[in-house]
């Protein structure tokens, strides 16, 4: 069976409205005789006749009136197709995938997306959380729109802009012989903490691999007393005594309600950054366009 003609729809619309191959015609902008053909082949095609012709001009059979309904509903149906993507072009509806490390979800990332679904409530989000690596491997295959992760990765291949600065900071419980020297919380050099054990966080990850190349620049090895896979597992095993340990600023709020000592790391290698990446090849649908818009207009540096 031959496609649907939406012209020939509409000029059976027309002929039903008007009553009149002339009128019709005069109407849509064509000949009279391309009304005609039009209808006689659609007629031919469907072996049934639409119209009882006359002097007087044009009126619908009653196999006419079910084929004029039928046009209705699908050219309702089209209108209502061009609506919804006229939404989805313009931000008002889709999707945002976004996959992010925990830093970025304990940082300024649950303000931020609140903030966003206010202004494109048609949007659905879509977070995942996971170590940096995974999520630029998400973004890579395609699962994710954005990622968000620290920036001591391989971004050759992405399109990157700042998202939040991020300082390390070092913590020892109050009874730790670095805790006085913490206390001011005016900074201090790596140099003077990396001799103290520590206890480690998630192995590969971020902060794991940055400290680890600060150690071997100072040609250090840091002592490890124990290692963990979570932020609030190494606060409390500082709480505990087992070692110093390091967080990321956007971390910070987990050391609430406990009497650690925290300082930050003056040395310029700790001064950080969380970053957005995308595929550079990857078309720029209008969500991402206003979520990294977003992102732009609320970036304040570290001074």
């Amino acid at each position: 069976m031959a496609p649907f003609d939406s012209v020939t729809a509409r000029l059976i619309l027309l002929l039903a409205d008007t009553g009149s191959i002339g009128r019709a015609a005069e109407r849509e902008g064509i000949a009279s005789s391309a009304v005609s053909r039009r209808v006689s082949d659609l007629e031919n095609r469907l072996g049934t006749a639409l119209f009882d012709r006359s002097a007087h001009g044009v009126r619908l059979t009653a196999a006419g009136s079910a084929y004029a309904e039928g046009c209705r509903t699908v050219l309702r149906a089209i209108a209502d197709l061009d609506a919804t993507m006229v939404d989805f072009s313009t931000g008002q509806r889709g999707s945002l995938r976004l996959a992010c490390t925990g830093s970025a979800l304990t940082g300024r990332l649950p303000e931020l997306l609140a903030r966003y679904s206010q202004n494109h409530a048609g949007i659905g989000l879509d977070i995942m959380e996971m170590g940096a690596a995974r999520a630029l491997l998400a973004l890579d295959e395609g699962r994710a729109d954005v990622a968000i992760v620290s920036d001591n990765y391989d971004f050759a291949r992405f399109e990157t802009r700042p998202f939040e600065d991020d300082r390390v900071w070092v913590l020892a419980p109050p009874e730790h012989p670095l805790a006085p020297r913490l206390e001011p919380r005016s900074g201090i050099a790596f140099a003077e903490v990396a001799e103290h054990a520590i206890v480690g966080i998630h192995h590969a990850g971020a902060l794991d691999r940055l400290l680890a190349e600060a150690a071997r620049r100072d040609g250090r090895k840091l002592t490890e007393s124990l290692r963990v896979e979570s932020f609030p597992a190494l606060v409390r095993m500082v709480e505990a005594g087992f070692g110093i340990g390091f967080l990321r600023s956007t971390s910070l709020h987990l050391l609430a309600g406990t009497d650690l000592a925290c300082a930050p790391l003056a040395d310029s290698w700790a001064l950080r950054q969380l970053l957005v990446a995308r595929r550079r090849s990857t078309p720029l649908s209008a969500p991402v366009k206003g979520f990294l818009s977003l992102v732009s207009e609320t970036y304040a540096p570290t001074p």
